[in-house]
């Protein structure tokens, strides 16, 4: 694993009251409506009236391209998360939770790929452990959240066998309830 750090370029040094001309600098390019020289020069332009720069074209490039890729991944875990939107309903919200915590542990796999730092694996682990116990807690109240539905479904069940034995009719509440779980089963 390399430890290798990126060098400050003559944008990362910049003073702070220059930022807000980076960043809109950097919102031009996302736009894609004006050319990388064009944003550059103008650029330039109000870094020199700070009393600042000017950013060379290769640093502004090597800006750019960190820019475009992080743009691409954006798009492409859009991409993703749109394929499994319609998946995402209440009932099915603990199944979610485990398909979104593998494609995190995916995601972050990948990136482990790009890690310069010991620093950046380290949090990258982190960063995993976390959706690991996401997952946990999610299994957990899914567990709670049936078991407390279940609870309900035999007080209704014993309620409303009451009620019809109250009636003069003879139900048993265990067959009733056994009924109840073939038919939602779908047996």
């Amino acid at each position: 694993m390399a430890t290798e750090r990126r060098v400050l370029d003559s944008i990362d040094l910049l003073p702070e009251e220059c930022q807000d001309d980076v960043i809109w600098a950097l919102g031009q390019l996302n736009e894609r409506k004006r050319t990388q020289s064009d944003i550059l020069f103008e650029l330039n332009d109000r870094l020199a009236v700070k009393g600042q720069g000017p950013i060379s074209r290769s640093a502004f490039s090597r800006r750019s391209v960190r820019l475009k890729r992080r743009a691409d991944r954006l798009m492409e875990r859009d991409a993703i998360y749109a394929g499994i939107v319609d998946k995402i309903t209440p009932d099915k919200m603990g199944d979610q939770d485990l398909v979104l915590g593998e494609l995190l542990k995916t995601l972050i796999d990948e990136l482990i790929d790009e890690a310069k730092t010991a620093e950046d694996v380290k949090e990258l682990a982190s960063a995993f452990r976390q959706t690991v116990s996401a997952q946990h807690v999610s299994a957990n109240l899914k567990a709670k959240a049936n078991a407390a539905a279940e609870a309900k479904m035999e007080k209704a069940v014993k309620a409303a066998t009451g009620e019809i034995g109250k009636a003069g009719h003879k139900v048993n509440p265990e067959e009733v309830l056994a009924m109840i779980r073939k038919a939602y089963r779908g047996e």
